[in-house]
Parts: structure tokens; C-alpha cells; sequence
């Protein structure tokens, strides 16, 4: 299995691409990643979550198990509908994130991703360092559930 593990710090090109870690990548080649604007704090759309086909496969049978009657589920599926996109590795190990994307993530020139065991996350620079600084005061007792 593939481990997401460490942070990295990488340059974003004109055409929005990101190289991915080479240990991050899977072995087959075309993989399709799915990108969901994720929510942080009081940020409704801080950074990218970047899921595994594996994972969001089973992120949408959970959704998909709830009833249709259900408002709450019926806003999910509409919200992470349209706040996700799939995307493919190519050759080089990149992928280009969307547009409007990375504007509501505020990613330009440079990215930040981070590694959270079984998925990642991809972030602005300034927008980590800040999460990052409450991460670190809520992780004391965080630890405690290990």
C-alpha cells in the first residue's frame, strides 16, 4: 500500500500542474485522483483533498447509502458534486488542478502537500502555516486517542 507521509513544497506551472512525490504515486500509470475542495476551521474551501479511487469509491457508497428523503444527504451529494473533480497522473507524475480550483484554494505559484496517512491534502503555502499552527495545539491531545 501506499502510505501518504511527510510534507512537501512544490512549484505550480503556468498551466496549474503539481508534481506528486514519486513515493506518493501508485504504480500503474493513468490513475484518476479525485480533488474535493475541503473545509478547514471557518474556511469553507481552505485546501484540496486529494482521495484514491479506492477511498473515494467508498466515500461514495457511504453517501449514496443514505436515503434520497434525507435533506442533509441530499446537500452532500450536491455539495461534494460540485466541489470535486477527478484528475489523472500523467507521464511526469503531475496533475493539473482546475481552474476554479485554485483560485478558491488561492494556489498560484507554489503548494504545500501534506501527507495524512491514506490520502493528502494540498494546500497555499500561507494557508498551511496557519492551519497548521492550530493543528499542533489541538495534537497534544489528539495523541491521546493513539
Amino acid at each position: 500500500p501506499i502510505y501518504y507521509q511527510s510534507f512537501y513544497q512544490h512549484g505550480v506551472d503556468e498551466k496549474r500542474r503539481i508534481q506528486i512525490p514519486s513515493k506518493w504515486r501508485p504504480p500503474e500509470g493513468d490513475v484518476q485522483l479525485t480533488l474535493i475542495l475541503w473545509p478547514k476551521g471557518a474556511q469553507q474551501e481552505a485546501c484540496l483533498l486529494v482521495l484514491t479511487p479506492e477511498l473515494f469509491s467508498s466515500m461514495v457508497a457511504k453517501i449514496t447509502a443514505l436515503p434520497f428523503s434525507d435533506p442533509n444527504a441530499e446537500a452532500l451529494r450536491r455539495v461534494l458534486g460540485r466541489k470535486s473533480d477527478r484528475v489523472t497522473l500523467d507521464k511526469g507524475g503531475r496533475i493539473c488542478i482546475p481552474e476554479y480550483m485554485a483560485k478558491a484554494v488561492g494556489i498560484e505559484n507554489e503548494a504545500v502537500l501534506v501527507g495524512l496517512l491514506d490520502r493528502f491534502e494540498i494546500w497555499n503555502p500561507q494557508r498551511y502555516e496557519a492551519a497548521f499552527a492550530i493543528d499542533q495545539q489541538i495534537s497534544v491531545e489528539a495523541i491521546k486517542a493513539i
